[in-house]
């Protein structure tokens, strides 16, 4: 698979599915695989194991990179991890389950371990009680 670039806005995946709150992504950018468990941990631990998260993006592209120090040539090299093409308006992660101030503050501390800007998105038939 080539790495090709990723441009324009979010098609599919743009609006609150699952749960009530979600982290929407405003830039462009690959997120690893490393990268969105660190995310799902830091939510998990604030949430305390109450309410439920969606992740909704998944890692299905291969990243190649050769070994240190070795001569050009010789083929492509092998996979070294795997990345989720993301573009602007795409929602990562969902909650449920959970107060508004409780979700926001889990989704931050989310949205801290990822390379890209994001921002908290509530569905819109969200009734605040």
């Amino acid at each position: 698979m080539q790495k090709g670039r990723v441009r324009g806005l979010a098609q599919r995946g743009s609006t609150i599915a699952y749960g009530s709150f979600g982290i929407k992504t405003l830039e462009v950018g690959f997120i690893t695989s490393r990268q969105i468990e660190a995310a799902r941990i830091a939510i998990n631990r604030y949430m305390k194991r109450e309410g439920q998260v969606w992740i909704r993006i998944f890692p299905d592209k291969p990243i190649t990179s050769k070994p240190a120090e070795v001569r050009m040539g010789k083929g492509k090299g092998a996979p070294s991890h795997w990345v989720a093409p993301v573009r602007p308006g795409r929602v990562m992660f969902e909650v449920d389950g959970v107060p508004m101030e409780t979700a926001m503050e889990a989704l931050r501390l989310g949205a801290q371990k990822l390379p890209v800007k994001c921002k908290f998105v509530v569905r819109p038939d969200y009734a605040h009680s």
